[in-house]
């Protein structure tokens, strides 16, 4: 039976570290297009019937 070696990693060089700067990169661009897109584009849906709409305080509830 043959022997069960772990296998040989490949040293850390330019193409792991262009990885790691490309990923990097990528999720930063993602944050900042979730972020702009978050403060520019309107909502399609109305607010939920039981809620107040923003900035209106809500009406106090009263006892049971």
């Amino acid at each position: 039976m043959g022997r069960h070696r772990r296998p040989a990693r490949p040293a850390p060089g330019p193409t792991l570290e262009a990885r790691r700067k490309l990923t990097a990169g990528l999720a930063g661009a993602s944050a900042l297009v979730a972020t702009v897109l978050a403060l520019t584009v309107d909502p399609a849906a109305p607010p939920a019937p039981d809620r107040a709409p923003a900035g209106v305080p809500a009406a106090p509830r009263a006892a049971p």
